[in-house]
């Protein structure tokens, strides 16, 4: 490893590129770690995304207005506000009054806040696509379900989110990538993602250029391979008879 590493600085030093910084054990093990904590955000906050977007989509289609009222004005809120201020405000407002409520006890991580505000924010984008899912579900079909005496709650998980989820995955999966940029935020909350570890290193050595080319290239490759894994999945999911 330390030789490839050593002929890519020295191959990259020849377009005038500085990245000596990778032969440094600890510096790597920086960029290494953060890394791996990028990947475990992208994982935790596509999940929590893809549950709060389904138990939010889930009240707007309830038909009761005391639960879709509330879900709309989330959304609404949640849409038209940017993300790192969310982050702020939870980070610096509400983590400081759950702090003093409780203490040291406090167990919400700047690494769990920001999960928690990032699933959130993107579960309002995939509840509306989710929402225009449920509503494009073919009446017949709903008509046949009802005919087997499906309750409304049978109704909506047996027969419309599985139809809904294959009608907005497209949407789904471009929030995913969407997603996967957002993580970058971390870094304001000194959560050490790779932004935060490049922001260490380039505060300490005149190379930005070669650390940000590097950014552009890790996040480019989770992209796509989020992108991937949903071409794959629409092509497996895919209904005969739909979209030709």
């Amino acid at each position: 490893m330390s030789h490839w590493l050593e002929g890519f600085v020295h191959w990259t030093a020849a377009f005038g590129l500085n990245y000596s910084f990778l032969l440094d054990a600890y510096q790597r093990g920086s960029m290494v770690n953060g890394a791996l904590t990028t990947v475990l955000l992208c994982a935790f906050t596509i999940v929590g995304s893809l549950l709060a977007g389904l138990a939010l989509a889930a009240m707007l289609t309830s038909g009761k207005p005391y639960l879709a009222r509330p879900a709309r004005a989330f959304i609404e809120v949640t849409r038209n506000t940017p993300t790192l201020v969310q982050l702020y405000c939870a980070f610096l407002v509400l983590n400081m009054l759950l702090t003093q409520a409780i203490g040291a006890a406090n167990p919400l991580t700047p690494f769990a806040w920001v999960v928690i505000v990032i699933s959130l924010h993107k579960g309002a984008f995939h509840a509306e696509a989710l929402r225009a899912g449920i509503e494009a579900v073919p009446s017949v079909t709903l008509e046949a379900a009802s005919s087997l005496a499906f309750s409304s709650r049978q109704l909506l998980w047996n027969v419309q989110l599985p139809l809904a989820m294959r009608f907005a995955l497209p949407s789904l999966i471009n929030n995913l990538i969407d997603l996967v940029k957002m993580t970058a935020v971390a870094s304001a909350i000194a959560v050490g993602d790779i932004t935060y570890a490049s922001i260490m290193i380039w505060t300490q050595s005149d190379n930005v250029l070669e650390l940000m080319i590097l950014l552009l290239a890790f996040f480019g490759l989770l992209s796509f391979v989020v992108n991937c894994v949903g071409r794959a999945l629409e092509a497996k999911l895919r209904m005969p008879g739909y979209g030709h």
